[in-house]
């Protein structure tokens, strides 16, 4: 058999039940809070939302702010969209509060510096920020208060997880609970250490399914990301993951953790050693991770960053249960068409033979594995789905695997009316044609690879 990418296992996910970290908390789905982002493909005229807002790795001063429809291919929104009145930004997380505004939290001094404070800012579009305040840690003789990362609970409570360190020695770093004692965000309770985690460990980011809570925290003396559950917020804590357990390597820090639309967890973190920006998945409850992959387009230029996700108006939309025809959008005599079992891209024409025309039509139908996303059968009732990195048409043999292979997920294309189509089972893998053959392609985040992998529904040639 043909080798294949690697296919991660599955797992139930855990949706009305789970009480995602900050930077998934967003749409009206959770009881006290603006909601959940759900695991599932956006429906369609909607489209799923990924927002970073790093510190770049040549200024510490400001913050970029990108955004993807996928987690991996983010594009710039704005350069230099905030930068604070005094001091640094640094280590930024963004969270969207109940009050419809995204709020920042963030180091507020460099590495080199004493940081009592961290600093808060907010916006109503993502793209212009106003400074809000800088808050000072109420922890005895602190040195440092670094790396600040949104928690919302299930309870609708919004917390910060901070890393602190004190004058007597001042690089070892504690994670620390502040919790808002008001809806506006500036007013927060006392620290509360987050026990079994314990000290020399930094940059804790934290997501919690179901009754547990998950902390992914980085050991500073090690280098490496570990892993560590608890039943309440505070701990205490197992670490039960350590050295490099996940295959991630060392010298890698802000780990911030995400779940997909198909319900597998990313984790994106820098690796600072090696100036590269990473992310993995996880399809198991965080017990084993895909090889870490360079982030296209930011890595080398953004540090330290958290990720949010949203649903929001304005993605792509299709009808489906009708025929339909697709156009490459930047070679646009060509189109999908059957040959062989094989998905190809030759010219069609109004001279072409009923036959050609027949191959070049499909069905559209919703998706296998998930309904909001689509497949597509050709003239012989075979489904469109990839194997060994090739589109071809096959038989549904109704196994889970390949309901997945044949789901793909609509993403905004390169043109007006134009359509991406990503890969269920592989985010970041599009459909994309090369030498007029449709493979399965991971985003290389450039144009040229967007323009090939973007396709318009038009009337059907059949």
């Amino acid at each position: 058999m043909s080798t294949r990418p690697p296919t991660p296992s599955r797992r139930t996910l855990l949706r009305a039940m789970a009480a995602l970290p900050a930077s998934a908390v967003l749409l009206g789905e959770l009881p006290g809070l603006a909601g959940t982002a759900l695991a599932a493909a956006p429906p369609s005229g909607s489209a799923t939302r990924y927002t970073i807002v790093p510190f770049l790795n040549s200024n510490d001063g400001t913050v970029n702010v990108y955004q993807s429809d996928d987690a991996t291919d983010f594009r710039l929104l704005k350069s230099s969209a905030y930068t604070p009145p005094s001091n640094r930004i640094r280590d930024a997380s963004v969270f969207k509060h109940t009050d419809g505004y995204y709020y920042l939290t963030y180091t507020t001094h460099t590495w080199q510096d004493v940081s009592t404070t961290i600093g808060f800012a907010r916006s109503s579009d993502r793209a212009n920020w106003t400074f809000l305040y800088d808050y000072t840690v109420p922890i005895a003789n602190l040195s440092r208060a670094w790396a600040p990362e949104w928690f919302v609970d299930s309870d609708g409570s919004v917390n910060v997880i901070v890393s602190c360190s004190v004058t007597s020695n001042e690089w070892i770093f504690t994670p620390y609970r502040l919790k808002a004692t008001n809806s506006a965000l500036t007013a927060w309770g006392s620290p509360v250490a987050l026990s079994g985690i314990g000290a020399n460990h930094i940059d804790t980011y934290i997501v919690r399914t179901g009754s547990t809570y998950h902390a992914f925290t980085k050991n500073e003396t090690a280098k490496y990301i570990e892993y560590a559950t608890a039943s309440s917020l505070t701990g205490p804590y197992t670490i039960s993951r350590t050295g490099d357990w996940a295959g991630w390597g060392s010298y890698r820090e802000g780990p911030s953790v995400i779940q997909l639309d198909n319900g597998g967890w990313r984790i994106f973190f820098d690796g600072y050693g090696d100036g590269t920006y990473y992310y993995s998945d996880s399809y198991d409850t965080f017990a084993t991770w895909s090889a870490p992959t360079a982030l296209p387009v930011v890595s080398g230029t953004a540090r330290h960053f958290t990720v949010i996700k949203e649903t929001v108006s304005g993605g792509p939309s299709l009808a489906k249960n009708v025929t339909r025809s697709f156009q490459s959008a930047n070679y646009s005599t060509r189109y999908w068409q059957t040959q062989s079992s094989l998905l190809n891209l030759p010219v069609v024409t109004g001279s072409s033979t009923a036959a050609e025309k027949s191959a070049s039509t499909f069905t559209v139908v919703a998706g296998l594995a998930d309904s909001n996303g689509y497949s597509f059968r050709d003239a012989s009732g075979n489904y469109l789905r990839h194997w060994d990195f090739r589109a071809r048409f096959d038989a549904n043999d109704g196994t889970s695997t390949f309901a997945k292979d044949a789901t793909f997920i609509a993403r905004t294309g390169s043109s007006s009316g134009a359509i991406r189509w990503e890969s269920y089972n592989y985010p970041g893998y599009y459909l994309r044609h090369y030498n007029y053959q449709l493979r399965v392609e991971r985003t290389a985040g450039t144009d040229l690879f967007r323009q090939d992998s973007s396709f318009v529904p038009v009337g059907a040639w059949g």
